[in-house]
């Protein structure tokens, strides 16, 4: 497991190599979700590399199993998982279960996954470029828009997170960003264009 710290200060990388002795694990540097993300990706050997968030839990203890063994029977190139908001309000909740409804519904066009939970094939990761690193917001969206359906899946189970972006950004300026991200899903420019979204 690489983990790539982005200069926390909470103690993450002591933590993180205290399990040395019985994880095969490693801090490296990281940055921005992209950065991270592809530094993890570029010492991978396998044929899948997942990403997960930091501040996430599986819901379930067989959901990683569950989705390499998915991946694995119908030769996916990506499979994400639905979000689960732990705490907060009852409009932090059904603001993730609006993201999970509208993740399914992608799958009738063009899916598309959240980095909190991804697996890719490191092939067609590779292939595709990684993670854009001029991409500061939705970065995992537009990587996992350019994956066909028919490569792609959902396994329920489903990711623990919090309600920390709503508390930051609020609820508006999170629904506009999101709504504006899928009607531009054809556009590189606007997600080449800085929203301020790690500003907050």
């Amino acid at each position: 497991m690489l983990v790539a710290d982005a200069g926390s200060t909470d103690g993450t990388a002591e933590v993180v190599n205290s399990f040395r002795d019985r994880l095969q694990v490693e801090v490296i540097p990281g940055g921005i979700p992209s950065e991270g993300r592809n530094a993890g990706a570029a010492r991978a050997t396998t044929k899948y590399v997942l990403f997960i968030d930091a501040d996430v839990q599986p819901a379930d203890k067989s959901l990683i199993r569950r989705a390499l063994e998915t991946a694995q029977q119908k030769n996916l190139q990506c499979v994400t998982t639905n979000i689960i908001c732990c705490n907060g309000s009852w409009l932090d909740k059904a603001f993730y279960i609006g993201n999970n409804f509208f993740q399914y519904l992608s799958c009738l066009h063009k899916p598309f996954s959240t980095g909190m939970f991804m697996l890719f094939e490191k092939s067609r990761f590779d292939a595709l470029g990684g993670f854009n690193p001029k991409i500061l917001f939705a970065e995992d969206y537009y990587l996992s828009k350019q994956v066909k359906r028919g490569r792609f899946a959902i396994v329920p189970g489903g990711v623990f997170t919090t309600n920390r972006r709503f508390q930051k950004m609020g609820h508006a300026r999170v629904a506009r960003l999101f709504f504006w991200t899928a009607f531009n899903f054809w556009n590189p420019r606007f997600f080449l264009r800085d929203h301020k979204y790690w500003a907050q």
